[in-house]
């Protein structure tokens, strides 16, 4: 076969030494600089230096090496006459693979310690601008910029499988990655410039781990991608041991589950339909915490998706596949326990691993014409900061349950309504037009467990109905955030039924 040139040039070693042994058996002259050219040549590989393509040394402690019109212009050039003979004009001669990959810039400004002058020097230039090269004139170029891929390529290039559609799908995998790329510099210099907003331009970027049998509702296209703060704890970085494939309406419940489980240090369980928790409680250990969750409303649990913050055990698996669940998330599972589920093999079970003190990210949320970036809801204002407004003090106890109750209204759909007592919930009220419509919902479902029970409020109290309707129910405290015009009629209120208020000075709305 004609000889062709391949240029190698990547930062991720992974694969390389095998994908250039191919090349070079099916004829291809490799061409290589600095690092890669030392690993190929280690390895026994007939590689050619890229100085001596140039005729020019790496300079500037490497940051000048391919920058040059004897690679370039044999990346770009199209293979038609013209092109063909201003080469050979000037001496070049055609690339007809480009493998790279780009300087770790993520892996590195990651690092809690990371410098700014560390920062700039694993920004790319060159690899970049062999990728575009590459990827612009990908009729003619086979670029690489996936190591995953260079088995797969070997096998086409061997077998003569390589169309004008597959290359078309490597240029587009190239410039993603090179958008990419660059969304990782601008996130972090947009960081130094203003910490404390989110700059002139956001980007956004994600990688494709699946494509979904469609979106919310089945005529819907939809698929799952993860974002450049994927890691463990999260609903992006999980892996899936077993079960159905995840639809679109899963991942988000998952996504509930997971952030409400978090907010826990003791042993925990939530039980999420319709991205609201119907039951949710802490126990002496996990299988307790999950039977009080499932108690706390076994009816909307069917058909539930669970999360845990605790590794699941063989106990705890055992009680769940006692009904029909979809999912299970969880930082770890026994092997004890995945044997134990596979006996439910339609049951998804997913593994997110151990999660960090506090998330970070952003909340990102699209309208027509636009979207809208925010914070993650992290924060939680604990007992010592809250403000006790009534004449009667909550007590130890109901302490405990109000910072409970407290954790869980902040992942229910506003207006929120949470009672209740024993660290486990009794009543959930989503999402209503009104508060007390909410309350109503939560209190009539506790119904006579309500008696001396706590009440949790997403937000303010417009009026003092709220507080009237718990009365009638036995409610002991109640926390919300006041701030109302008419906090002082709610006040009034509580001390007429002598129940103790607290107010946290902080909302939690879920839209």
């Amino acid at each position: 076969m004609e000889k062709g040139r391949a240029l190698l040039s990547v930062s991720n070693k992974k694969g390389i030494v095998d994908f250039a042994r191919g090349l070079s058996s099916l004829g291809y002259e490799i061409v290589s600089t600095g690092g890669t050219y030392k690993t190929l040549k280690e390895n026994g590989i007939d590689v050619t230096y890229v100085s001596e393509i140039t005729g020019f040394p790496e300079i500037l402690d490497g940051r000048v090496k391919t920058l040059h019109p004897k690679i370039h212009g044999g990346i770009l050039a199209k293979r038609t006459e013209a092109h063909i003979n201003e080469l050979k004009e000037n001496g070049i001669i055609p690339i007809d693979v480009v493998a790279v990959n780009l300087y770790p810039f993520k892996e590195t400004v990651s690092r809690p310690d990371v410098t700014l002058e560390e920062a700039v020097e694993n920004i790319d230039i060159g690899g970049p601008a062999m990728i575009r090269a590459a990827a612009k004139n990908f009729q003619y170029v086979l670029v690489v910029v996936n190591p995953d891929r260079y088995e797969e390529i070997i096998e086409k290039l061997k077998d003569k499988k390589v169309d004008e559609d597959y290359r078309l799908e490597l240029a587009l995998e190239a410039f993603a990655h090179t958008a990419q790329y660059d969304s990782f510099i601008v996130k972090y210099f947009s960081n130094l410039k203003d910490k404390d907003s989110f700059g002139k331009v956001f980007t956004v970027s994600g990688k494709l781990i699946q494509k979904l049998r469609y979106g919310e509702n089945p005529h819907q296209k939809a698929s799952f991608y993860s974002d450049d703060t994927l890691g463990e704890g999260t609903v992006g970085g999980s892996k899936q041991h077993q079960g159905k494939e995840l639809s679109f309406n899963n991942i988000i419940d998952l996504e509930a589950a997971l952030s409400t489980v978090k907010e826990f240090e003791e042993p925990a369980a939530v039980i999420i339909k319709h991205n609201n928790p119907c039951g949710a409680a802490l126990g002496k250990d996990l299988k307790n915490a999950y039977e009080r969750a499932f108690n706390a409303d076994p009816l909307s649990a069917y058909g539930g998706i669970v999360g845990l913050n605790r590794e699941v055990d063989a106990e705890t698996a055992s009680k769940m596949i006692e009904i029909f669940l979809e999912a299970v998330i969880a930082p770890a599972f026994s092997s004890e326990a995945l044997e134990v589920f596979s006996k439910k093999p339609n049951l998804r079970v997913i593994e997110c691993g151990w999660w960090k003190d506090k998330d970070t990210g952003y909340d990102i949320k699209k309208v027509s014409g636009g979207f809208l970036v925010q914070d993650l809801d992290t924060e939680i204002v604990q007992p010592d900061q809250w403000k006790v407004v009534t004449k009667r003090k909550p007590d130890e106890d109901e302490i405990k349950d109000l910072l409970f109750a407290w954790k869980i209204v902040k992942h229910v759909k506003s207006n929120a309504i949470v009672v209740a007592k024993d660290s486990v919930t009794l009543g959930i009220g989503a999402g209503q037009m009104n508060r007390v419509g909410s309350a109503n919902i939560a209190l009539n479902q506790a119904m006579d467990k309500a008696e001396g029970a706590v009440l949790a409020s997403d937000a303010f109290f417009p009026f003092k109905d709220t507080v009237e309707l718990a009365a009638k129910f036995g409610i002991k405290a109640i926390i919300q955030p006041g701030g109302s015009i008419r906090d002082e009629e709610s006040i009034e209120a509580a001390d007429k039924y002598g129940i103790a208020m607290v107010f946290t000075g902080m909302r939690h709305f879920k839209h």
